[in-house]
């Protein structure tokens, strides 16, 4: 223990890479992935709620809108592959003729696939089943089609000229109003994950020397998500001393020296969804200046966590973390040192989306939302502090997936 307590807060250092990694196991047992019946659900959800609100058929490109309601996963690409659903009636694929088969077996909901060949335009043929499904083009009331929000813009741009007769618009408003609210299914497998990746945090702080540099430092983490059970890191952000004052790092490798603040921020995917948490700790002697500002940090990320009840704003919970940290002398707004970006986002199959917990977002919580909650505090020439843990919203409320850091001494809450 004493080796332990040498290197700073307890758990940080005193194993080697070995030993640390043996401490990690297969933590992916019983993990299954969303099924065709879920997906199915997902699709009618849609519907009703497209005819709820008048529009009448959405595009939903290659990427994690088309996987989450189809289960089909497929990158995007210069080419057009996608799902057309309309308001009533089947979900149809469009791809080119080469891919058909191949996009048949990566299928869970199965449809007509409707192809085109190389020399064709896909575009022309996107409204030509539009209309074969039964929403043709009317310049007196142009039925509403959304366009996949995350679909490059030569998409639409190849199809606004033939489709003068629609209403192209967002589909957002579908994919976000589903997507953002996660069922038991996708609840349990985020919470997989996030214990995964705490575990490997738990496993990286404990192997951390001085001398050690970054790239060690994230190539231990890759090695450690594996070792849990992931195909490797999803993303890491290794950051010691004054570069953590900088929330997405920076563009030189770092040395870990005694005294340095270390912020470890780093996730997994595993059958789709994602974790990312921070953890941010002392590698040596705690000053007062780090001590005081790492329990601000812990405060405001509290004070987020309380806020974000049923039916509030997400603005507000933003707002409860900048009005925590200006009673400890931060901000005001972004100004810095404080909090300069948002205090969350939202989580699932995009390790960033909607909704934010951002001034601007008016989105009510609701059940099933979930978010990170990390309201950085930044300090140009110093260092910087983030406690990044992500919560989802209940019946009774907001509940952690994670327990944030327990303290400077003892960030993982370790016994002794």
């Amino acid at each position: 223990m004493d080796s332990v307590m040498n290197a700073g807060g307890i758990g940080i250092g005193g194993k080697s890479i070995e030993e640390a990694l043996s401490t990690l196991s297969d933590m992916t047992a019983g993990m299954a992935a969303i099924g065709k019946d879920e997906h199915a659900q997902r699709i009618a959800t849609a519907q009703s709620f497209m005819r709820q609100h008048g529009i009448a058929a959405i595009y939903l490109n290659a990427g994690a809108n088309l996987t989450y309601f189809t289960g089909t996963k497929w990158y995007a690409s210069e080419r057009m592959v996608g799902a057309i659903l309309p308001a009533t009636g089947s979900l149809e694929y469009i791809a080119p003729a080469f891919e058909e088969s191949t996009l048949q077996g990566f299928m869970q909901i199965e449809g007509k696939v409707n192809c085109w060949e190389e020399h064709e335009s896909p575009y022309q043929l996107f409204v030509d089943v539009l209309a074969r499904m039964g929403v043709a083009q009317n310049a007196d009331q142009p039925p509403r089609v959304g366009i996949c929000e995350s679909a490059a813009f030569f998409i639409y741009d190849g199809i606004k000229p033939l489709a003068a007769g629609y209403a192209l618009e967002n589909a957002r408003a579908v994919t976000a109003h589903c997507r953002s609210r996660k069922s038991p299914a996708e609840i349990a497998l985020m919470q997989r994950v996030m214990d995964m990746t705490l575990a490997v945090h738990v496993a990286t702080a404990s192997m951390l020397h001085e001398g050690i540099t970054t790239v060690e430092v994230e190539e231990f983490i890759s090695r450690a998500h594996r070792k849990v059970g992931a195909p490797r890191s999803y993303f890491c952000i290794v950051l010691f001393g004054e570069a953590t004052a900088y929330p997405h790092g920076v563009n030189y490798v770092q040395t870990l020296k005694a005294g340095d603040t270390v912020l470890i921020d780093t996730g997994c995917q595993v059958l789709n969804y994602i974790s990312d948490i921070t953890r941010t700790y002392v590698f040596g002697a705690i000053s007062e200046r780090q001590r005081s500002v790492w329990n601000s940090e812990k405060k405001a990320q509290a004070a987020a966590f309380a806020a974000a009840q049923l039916g509030v704003p997400c603005g507000d919970v933003d707002r409860a973390a900048r009005v925590s940290l200006v009673s400890d002398g931060f901000g005001p707004g972004y100004k810095l040192p404080g909090l300069p970006h948002r205090t969350g986002h939202g989580i699932g199959l995009d390790i960033h989306e909607w909704p934010y917990l951002v001034g601007s977002d008016t989105t009510p919580l609701d059940v099933g939302m979930c978010f990170s909650n990390e309201p950085m505090i930044c300090i140009p020439g110093e260092f910087g502090i983030r406690h990044e843990d992500h919560f989802y919203m209940t019946q009774a409320g907001p509940k952690w997936f994670t327990e944030p850091a327990h303290s400077i001494d003892n960030p993982f809450g370790l016994a002794l």
